[in-house]
Formats: C-alpha cells, sequence, structure tokens
C-alpha cells in the first residue's frame, strides 16, 4: 500500500542586523511564521524566501543592509526586507529593484504578509497540534534573552532619526512584559537584558499606569518592573538607560542583589555647548555628583556607555572637556563613535563647522586610548576578587563567559582555563587571576 508523502514545509532564510531592538523585531516574525508551519534555515540556498532586517541608523549601517539584501538576492533571488532602513524604500529599490517587498520596523504583519505571498503557508498546519516553544524563538543562546518593554522614543536628539523610524514611546502593558519573562525563565533563560529606546521612560506614555501580574498589582514603572523581575531568580541586566532622576530608585535594588549593578547610559558627550547641540541634558556636573552617589550607596556598580567625538561645532576644548570628565567620572565599560551625518537628522541643519575626518580619527584614537587606561585599571582591581560568571561557550582550552559588568556582544569576557568541565549556561564561581583593558582571567573555585 502506498503513501503520499507529507507536503514539506515552507522555508524562510532570516537575517538580522543592527541592535538588539531589531533582534526581538526580528524573533517576533519568526515566532509568528513557525507558529504559521514555516521552517526557518541558516542558509540561503535552502531557503524558499530571504527576510533581511536592516538598520538604518547610520551610513555604514545602511551600506551594510545593501550589501547584504544584493548577496542574499545573489544568492537566493526572493527577498523581503524589512527594519529600520526600510522607511526608505525608495533608496532601497534604487539599489535592489527586485526586492519583493520593503516594510518599516515594528511592521510584523506586513512582514508576514509578504511571506505569505512570497511563499504560501501549508495549508493543513494546526497551530494547535504543530506547537511553537511557549517563549517563541529566539535568536539568542538558550541562557540568555532580550526583553523588550516598549518601543519608540520621546527624545528629539539632533543627531538620531530613530523616533521618526519608530515613533513616539509606547510601552508594552506590564503584566504582558513580565509574562514573557517568566516564561524565558521557565524555558532556561539565565540572564534577561531589559532593552527599549529609552528603558527608563517606561510607562512615562500610559502615566505609570498599574496593571497586574500574577494576580498583583503592578505599576507599568521602571523601578516596580525591577522589583517584580528580581523575583525570578536571573540576572536581570538594564540597557539604554537615561539617567532621569527615578534612576536613583534603581541603585538600592541593585545593592541589595536584586538586579545586577549595571548601567548602560548613552552620555554622548560631556561638553555643556555639544550637549545643547546636541539636545541632550547638559547636566554634567550634577552626573557626576549621582554617578558618585551611586558608587556610595552600591560600590560593585558597573557603568558602560557610548559617547560621539567630531559632533559639528566640537572645537578642542570640548574634546578635552570630555577626556576631563571621563577622568573623573571612571566608567567601566565605554564605547566611541564618530560623528557620521545621518540623512533627515537636525544636526545636518546646525550652523556650526564641520569637524574634518582627519581630526575625528585623532580625537577617537586619543579617546580611546584615554579610556583603555580608565579601563584597565578598574579591572586590575577586580584580581584576586571572587565573582560569579555565567559561561557561554566551552572547548578544549576552557570556558568563556560573563559576570555582572560584561553584557553579552559588547563588553568584555572571562576566560576560565580549568573550566573544560562546564557547559553553556552553567554559573559558577572564580577567583580573578589576571585582566588587560577589556577581559578578565580566573580559576574555579
Amino acid at each position: 500500500m502506498s503513501t503520499t508523502p507529507a507536503p514539506a514545509n515552507p522555508k524562510v532564510g532570516f537575517v538580522s542586523l543592527g541592535c538588539p531592538k531589531a533582534l526581538v523585531d526580528s524573533e517576533r516574525i519568526l515566532t509568528q511564521l513557525r507558529m504559521e508551519g514555516y521552517d526557518v534555515v541558516s542558509t540561503y540556498q535552502d531557503a524558499d524566501v530571504v527576510v533581511v532586517n536592516t538598520c538604518g541608523f547610520i551610513d555604514s549601517a545602511k551600506a551594510e543592509s545593501l550589501e547584504v539584501i544584493g548577496e542574499a538576492i545573489k544568492e537566493n533571488g526572493k527577498v523581503i526586507v524589512t527594519g529600520c532602513m526600510g522607511v526608505e524604500e525608495g533608496n532601497i529599490r534604487n539599489v535592489h529593484p527586485s526586492v519583493l517587498a520593503v516594510t518599516g520596523p515594528q511592521q510584523y504583519e506586513q512582514v508576514v504578509n509578504a511571506v505569505h505571498d512570497a511563499v504560501p503557508p501549508r495549508q493543513d498546519h494546526n497551530p494547535l497540534i504543530d506547537l511553537v516553544p511557549p517563549q517563541g524563538i529566539k535568536l539568542t543562546p538558550r541562557h540568555y534573552a532580550y526583553l523588550k518593554i516598549s518601543e519608540g522614543c520621546n527624545h528629539s536628539c539632533s543627531f538620531c532619526i530613530i523616533p521618526s523610524m519608530r515613533g513616539k514611546l509606547v510601552s508594552r502593558p506590564v503584566g504582558d512584559v513580565l509574562d514573557e519573562a517568566q516564561r524565558l525563565v521557565k524555558a532556561g533563560v539565565k540572564e534577561l537584558l531589559v532593552i527599549s529606546q529609552d528603558t527608563s521612560a517606561y510607562g512615562v506614555d500610559v502615566k505609570y499606569r498599574t496593571g497586574f501580574w500574577n494576580g498583583a498589582p503592578v505599576k507599568t514603572r521602571m523601578t516596580e518592573l525591577c522589583e517584580a523581575l528580581s523575583t525570578l531568580g536571573v540576572w536581570v541586566r538594564l540597557h539604554y538607560v537615561y539617567p532621569y532622576p527615578h534612576v536613583d530608585e534603581l541603585i538600592p535594588l541593585m545593592a541589595a542583589g536584586k538586579i545586577l549593578p549595571y548601567l548602560d547610559i548613552p552620555f554622548q558627550h560631556a561638553s555643556p555647548k555639544v550637549l545643547k547641540a546636541m539636545k541632550r541634558p547638559a547636566f554634567e556636573d550634577k552626573t557626576l555628583a549621582r554617578i558618585k552617589n551611586w558608587r556610595e550607596i552600591c560600590p560593585d556598580l558597573i557603568i558602560r556607555s557610548t559617547f560621539i567625538v567630531g559632533f559639528p561645532g566640537e572645537t578642542e576644548e570640548d574634546f578635552q572637556y570630555l577626556l576631563n570628565w571621563l577622568t573623573e567620572a571612571q566608567l567601566d565599560r565605554v564605547g566611541c563613535f564618530q560623528y557620521s551625518p545621518v540623512e533627515g537628522a537636525p544636526a545636518n541643519l546646525l550652523d556650526a563647522a564641520i569637524v574634518p575626518d582627519d581630526v575625528k580619527q585623532d580625537r577617537w584614537d586619543r579617546f580611546m586610548a584615554h579610556q583603555q587606561a580608565i579601563s584597565s585599571a578598574r579591572l586590575q582591581m577586580r584580581i584576586g576578587r571572587e565573582i560569579e560568571v555565567l559561561v557561554d561557550e566551552v572547548d578544549e582550552q576552557g570556558a568563556v563567559g560573563r559576570c555582572f559588568f560584561d553584557a553579552p556582544e559588547i563588553d568584555g569576557n572571562v576566560f576560565i582555563d580549568n573550566g573544560s568541565n562546564l557547559k553553556p549556561g552553567d554559573k559558577v564561581w572564580c577567583k580573578v587571576t589576571d585582566a588587560d583593558e577589556y577581559d578578565l582571567w580566573a580559576e574555579q573555585i
């Protein structure tokens, strides 16, 4: 007796570029497609259609997005484009006219519909039987996950076009956020990385409305969200935190071990004149005082930040002010970008002197050397101390992981020489034996 083989599931290839917020968008799209019976494949050749989630923040990111779209077209032929660069459909189609569809960020339904048009789903698929994991499809390793708490941003920084791409702040209901966090933890996640465009503004748009989780009231507000997340028994790390006054309320939670003593604050500059041109809060003296107070409450506090050098009108005096500020602030983890004009950004209209490229490069080099000395000295202070490490990778040489002051992919690593017996996702206590500008070496205790 012959049997008819079951029809194959349609296959989708997916490329996710840009920041963790875009990665969460990709996860949402993939979760919906998996619920509809699509398989996700890892090569262009195996895919029936390819989705490219683009980044459109700066020119280099746009160039990378266009390059990846071109590669996908060459290798596969059927390509759908989404993400932040999707708001510039004309620019994409000028370079790649054969793309099947172009959508902007957060347009999940439109992306899924475009996939349906290119490769229809199986009619016999039953999502009630062919189950997707309750935590959804994740693009990160099993032991950590990004938890997006809001979309958009209410700031009007002159160098940024994110609000024009992603819109104004829209906070997710606090119960939905906590339910997702709980599902992730039950699925084995050991670290939740809380992200949004402006994490500390969470709930402003809904006037800190009270929601419910597990039958209890919880305010849609950063402090109460962190208190609730702390009950899940995993690392909670905060990204993209603006230093609003209520951020002070988080420091005692860190000191008490409820959430990781880690703040990712995009200061961008220190010179009052440059901050004003950037339309950023120009309270650098108060910020230094607050950092000092935070560290008095929580001595283990780690602060990471990003800065821009070469902003229009930045003088050598402004740059020296920034270096002096860094010396005072003693930040632990720092990234730096050379200013790049973004099409549509208000900074392009500033009546200020353009900083030549060679000067930008010189300032970037000096900035990095200055901060490396600070970071190295701060890491040297860790030698001999005991730290808890979350393991990311293991090979015959040992294990590579991160401690509380290392976010994945942007900060440093901890190399455990005697860690070949461990596995990804393990948490282990180690003693620090050595350090350089970015990384630590340690031994299991």
